[in-house]
């Protein structure tokens, strides 16, 4: 009885749904417009961009949202800020003179 139900609750496990993680960030340049990057659409208004996705790499959205919106100023995975050396390093993929404007949509 016990190993049928430790069997059942892991079956129900696995079959729920993951659950999408929350993204904002701040553009460098502020901007009204709609990107769409790797496995994510963010939603800007003033410079300031939400999304989410089932994907789990927030430095892999960081830097996809850095390489189409140009440097950003700040960008928050689940509640959670990126450190001054995480965002330096998602800046890295920004291209030099990418006005914010890139991939909108």
């Amino acid at each position: 009885m016990l190993r049928s139900l430790i069997a059942f609750s892991a079956l129900v496990a696995a079959a729920a749904p993951a659950a999408a993680s929350t993204y904002s960030a701040t553009l460098g340049t502020p901007g009204n417009e709609r990107i769409i990057g790797r496995d994510i659409v963010w939603n800007c208004k003033a410079g300031d961009c939400r999304g989410s996705t089932e994907e789990s790499r927030p430095a892999v959205i960081c830097q996809s949202l850095a390489r189409h919106a140009g440097k950003l100023g700040a960008f928050v995975a689940d509640g959670r800020a990126f450190t001054p050396a995480e965002l330096d390093k998602c800046n890295t993929a920004a291209k030099a003179g990418t006005s914010g404007s890139l991939a909108a949509q």
